[in-house]
């Protein structure tokens, strides 16, 4: 079992990963939510609006895929635009640190083919949680906005280019209403 503790290890190093934006942004550190905080909420949200209004979607993959759509950040950090990394190399980092941490586990190419699963957009699983990591940032950056912390504009446009399913707008649209 020293592989799930070493396991265990890696992964909660999310927990000490703050999020770039936010930071970038004026977030405090004390105030600023990490990588876990995000995966968390995303994983909540996925849950419970695949269960109330997306039935065609498996809501265990939809589950297992939002757990894991930050396990590249393990290694390779929160790479944001702003850093001035291309896309295939932030791809090429993220997939390494995935490799590194899933490949020891049992069923570990599983959950590696998960993460490239939603790295590749392949499923509507995929981008379904895809549109959902996209909204909680949106209400994230309403949260910090009732803090007064942040200005959300950037961060509510960010969100409505990526959201096309209509239930998933009519929560942005009420957000910023």
């Amino acid at each position: 079992m020293s592989h799930i503790i070493a396991f265990y290890f890696e992964f909660n190093q999310l927990k000490q990963l703050f999020r770039q934006g936010w930071l970038r942004h004026g977030v405090p550190p004390e105030r600023c939510e990490s990588v876990a905080d995000h995966s968390f909420s995303v994983a909540v949200l996925a849950m419970l609006l695949s269960d109330a209004h997306f039935p065609d979607l498996d809501t265990a993959r939809v589950l297992r895929l939002a757990l894991l759509h930050e396990f590249g950040e393990i290694y390779a950090g929160d790479i944001t635009p702003a850093d001035g990394v291309s896309g295939e190399e932030k791809h090429r980092r993220e997939e390494d640190s995935v490799v590194r941490v899933l490949s020891k586990l049992p069923n570990g190419e599983m959950y590696i083919t998960l993460w490239r699963e939603y790295e590749d957009n392949q499923s509507p699983e995929a981008r379904f949680v895809r549109q959902i990591d996209r909204l909680e940032m949106a209400l994230q950056a309403s949260v910090y906005q009732r803090q007064g912390l942040l200005d959300p504009a950037e961060f509510l446009r960010s969100a409505g280019a990526a959201l096309s399913a209509p239930e998933l707008r009519r929560i942005l649209d009420e957000l910023t209403a």
